[in-house]
């Protein structure tokens, strides 16, 4: 299981992923959910992946394999981001077509679900959720963030948090709480974290951190929300019964 998020903000996207794949008592295994591919001053696009792990990885390693080959689309020389939208999906559905009934022949479901997002020059930053059956709908005014993997737990703060005019520090905050959230309900989420910021018109990455376990700041933050929390909880009044 995983969790990752993205938000499309005026000012630009945020994007949050964890690293854990598998979790038990004994079995833990962390690999990036994020992939950048990034021409500065051109397009910048990432990727965040969740799912069966066989298939994210199949699905990014023919994407970055045809970078630059002039005799098919690839992500470098298509011109807009519904385009590579669009490739990516279509790129999923060969992988469908190849894997997923020797797949099925071991009770094994072909799953996979992206966020991908960034800006090529010339248009807007946008941002994509992209389904196992390769078809993909676009963040809006309405929607302007999209959720993969473990995703219930870390909704509630960003619903309530959240919208279009948040700065990066804001939304990047925000994004680290519902992590934490996940994180503590549930074992399958885990770090070390990957938090991208990419600035509008920038056509380069801002700022790309890994959070593992010793971030001050991570730490800082979802301790006093979990005090927080707990203090508006108390100071809650209590239900008066005889009103009921």
């Amino acid at each position: 299981m995983t969790y990752c998020v993205a938000m499309r903000l005026d000012a630009g996207l945020v994007f949050l992923s964890d690293s854990r794949t598998n979790a038990g008592v004994d079995h833990i295994n962390t690999f990036r959910k994020m992939s950048v591919i990034e021409r500065a001053g051109e397009r910048v696009l990432v990727l965040m992946t969740a799912g069966n792990l066989s298939v994210s990885q199949s699905v990014v390693n023919i994407l970055r394999e045809r970078l630059g080959r002039d005799d098919q689309e690839n992500l470098y020389n298509l011109p807009n981001l519904f385009e590579a939208a669009r490739h990516i999906g279509g790129v999923v559905r060969e992988v469908y077509q190849r894997d997923a009934a020797a797949l099925r022949e071991f009770g094994i479901e072909f799953n996979a679900s992206i966020i991908f997002g960034g800006q090529i020059a010339g248009e807007e930053p946008r941002l994509f959720s992209i389904y196992a059956a390769g078809n993909f709908i676009e963040a809006s005014e309405d929607t302007p963030y999209f959720q993969i993997g473990e995703s219930k737990y870390g909704k509630p703060i960003i619903d309530r948090v959240v919208t279009r005019r948040s700065s990066f520090e804001e939304a990047a905050k925000c994004a680290l709480i519902s992590m934490d959230s996940t994180i503590r309900s549930n074992l399958s989420v885990g770090m070390p974290l990957d938090l991208l910021i990419y600035e509008r018109d920038a056509l380069r990455v801002r700022d790309h951190f890994t959070i593992g376990p010793q971030n001050a700041y991570f730490n800082q933050i979802r301790t006093l929300w979990g005090e927080r929390l707990r203090q508006a909880f108390t100071e809650l009044p209590g239900p008066d019964w005889a009103s009921f």
